[in-house]
């Protein structure tokens, strides 16, 4: 009881808590392929589907990916949970919706795609996880496959808020969206209708977050974040030399306190706001070229899970890059992940930090 005679509430400890991308790591959503399908064909997928997939994606509009596909990339989500936990990490999954069932709004209709990504779909800062306002039509209902997990993490302390939810209708959209040819400036399939953004977007330094304008996530839609996160927070949005930008974290990805992984073609300089840190280059990747990527490029291998500021996780395959991180000072830990390549992700994508060590601290210095 408190000097005036009111008892006094206590505030749970949020379960939720994660300012930066290399904090030592405690809680995770690890995705799920089980029922994935291909999306319905629509002018947003254009500029992002690589070019030798377009095709496969028109034919196979609400069918399901290969089934030899989805079981090798389910045992490879298990491989890789089972390192988390091994790691002392806790691992949290999804429910998996069927994602061939069709729904419809006043203006279109579609199927779903997966719950492999929960990255693109949530957006941990601070005890806050947001739920983004996603510009594919079929991803519109994605995040109802963490819903339980939200309410959980809801009634035990957390902040549990929402983008302003899209219609989604053509007025989104570039309709005449091209390719920009060769030297061309880099055109956006998404306008700025309506804020939209996928929160793998974002890459979380403490008070800084580092975002990108992508064909999903426009300058209202970060608009509508930064005010949303208030005076705490600063977003920086950094250009890239990126004819087809989504997401990134396989273009930009900080590692660990002054340690920042780079492409090294679409980063041709190191922004000035990471003035002072040590700087790698990634390694060209070793995929190949028989691998199917859906959804992806082969710099997929950039795509990293920090367990704190030494262990990380990478593909086992990818050894330039184990080498690299090792001569750089990490830790690497190495897991299978090729399959799950295919469906447009790795170890980042198919995770969501729900709680990391750590408390909001400033990084950068500018």
């Amino acid at each position: 009881m408190s000097d005036s005679g009111r008892f006094d509430i206590l505030t749970p400890p949020s379960p939720v808590s994660s300012y930066t991308e290399w904090d030592p790591l405690e809680e995770v959503i690890v995705g799920s392929v089980d029922g994935a399908v291909f999306p319905p064909w629509h002018i947003a997928l254009e500029p992002v589907i690589p070019a030798d997939h377009r095709q496969t994606f028109r034919d196979n509009a609400g069918r399901p990916f290969p089934a030899e596909r989805i079981a090798l990339a389910r045992q490879e989500l298990e491989e890789f949970s089972h390192v988390l936990r091994a790691e002392g990490i806790t691992v949290r999954r999804p429910e998996t919706p069927a994602q061939d069932r069709p729904y419809a709004t006043r203006d279109w209709s579609s199927t779903g795609l997966y719950a492999a990504m929960p990255r693109d779909a949530l957006l941990v800062v601070g005890d806050d996880i947001i739920e983004c306002p996603m510009a594919w039509r079929s991803r519109y209902y994605e995040t109802l496959a963490y819903r339980p997990l939200l309410k959980e993490y809801f009634r035990g302390g957390a902040r549990w808020s929402a983008g302003p939810k899209p219609e989604l209708t053509d007025e989104q959209y570039d309709l005449d969206w091209a390719e920009p040819g060769p030297g061309g400036p880099t055109r956006l399939v998404v306008t700025e209708f309506e804020p939209t953004f996928d929160a793998a977007d974002f890459t979380r330094c403490g008070r800084d977050i580092i975002a990108q304008r992508s064909n999903v996530t426009n300058d209202f839609g970060i608009s509508w974040l930064r005010r949303h996160l208030g005076g705490d927070y600063r977003i920086h949005v950094l250009e890239f030399d990126d004819a087809h930008p989504m997401h990134i974290d396989a273009t930009l990805v900080p590692l660990a306190p002054g340690k920042l992984l780079i492409h090294p073609d679409r980063v041709r300089e190191v922004p000035r706001i990471f003035k002072g840190w040590d700087v790698l280059r990634a390694p060209r990747p070793v995929i190949p070229d028989s691998h199917p990527l859906y959804m992806t490029s082969k710099w997929i291998n950039m795509n990293l899970l920090s367990l704190d500021e030494t262990r990380v996780v990478v593909e086992r395959g990818e050894e330039p890059m184990i080498d690299a991180l090792k001569e750089w000072g990490f830790a690497p830990v190495p897991c299978s992940f090729r399959n799950f390549n295919s469906f447009g992700g790795s170890f980042h994508c198919a995770t969501l930090d729900v709680r990391r060590r750590g408390s909001l601290e400033s990084y950068l210095d500018y």
